[in-house]
């Protein structure tokens, strides 16, 4: 999965939309990530499709239960051939153990094993809501940084976090623990109805030290979806250019 390239949530409720989406960028090769909505309606063999186009693609599942039943479905999940995996960190050392367990048995012989990464808390998840409902006893930056590191310790490659933390896990974790950024908004990008509220643009998300970005409703709700692509692949690759 290629770095330079945003990673488009294809947030869409049939395989037919998606399809008629991913037709509107020709032959080129996208980063696409495939959730639970598209997944649930289109199942596995939308995913093959995808993936048999060319695409690189984060299964993008959140995974959680037992670690038994984890490590049985991600080895079958590694024979769709995705680039990324994850599942919530908040399950615990032995259960991402076992998801990368799961792992490494499903990939096929020769086949490059996907990227495996946790996912600390939610970009649409405030400080307010993890009191009072979460009755969490830390702040959330520090449960996200403890998140991430029962993930590190896990053997995950990374986590999934908002880009306004990607700076100080790096700083904690290493530049090699990757850390992937939904919460994508370009500057102009009035909130509204958006459910995300740590967010910032792909500049800034770059200069925080995103490893890799997702961005989903500014692109695919667009009125044309290639030019804001384009608008924002290029804002992030000019940002990544200027960091040394």
């Amino acid at each position: 999965m290629d770095k330079k390239k945003p990673i488009i949530a294809l947030d869409f409720k049939s395989d037919k939309d998606a399809l008629i989406f991913l037709d509107l960028f020709s032959n080129e090769e996208l980063n696409v990530k495939i959730g639970m909505e598209l997944f649930y309606s289109a199942g596995p063999d939308f995913v093959r499709e995808v993936v048999r186009k060319g695409h690189s693609v984060f299964l993008d599942l959140k995974l959680y239960d037992i670690p038994n039943t984890i490590e049985h479905a991600m080895a079958q999940l590694a024979q769709l051939e995705v680039s990324m995996l994850n599942v919530h960190a908040s399950g615990g050392v032995d259960m991402m153990r076992a998801a990368r367990n799961g792992l490494e048995q499903g990939v096929s012989k020769g086949k490059e094993q996907p990227i495996l990464i946790g996912v600390t808390q939610l970009t649409s998840r405030d400080p307010k809501t993890n009191e009072d409902e979460m009755q969490l006893a830390v702040t959330q930056a520090e449960s996200i940084l403890n998140l991430a590191e029962l993930t590190q310790k896990s053997g995950l490659d990374g986590v999934v976090c908002s880009p306004l933390e990607s700076e100080k896990i790096h700083q904690k974790f290493g530049t090699d623990f990757l850390t992937v950024t939904p919460g994508i908004r370009l500057s102009d990008h009035k909130n509204g109805q958006d459910d995300q509220v740590r967010i910032t643009t792909p500049e800034k998300a770059a200069h925080l030290g995103s490893d890799y970005i997702v961005v989903g409703r500014p692109i695919t709700k667009a009125t044309d979806p290639v030019k804001i692509y384009e608008v924002i692949l290029k804002e992030w690759q000019e940002a990544l250019g200027g960091i040394k």
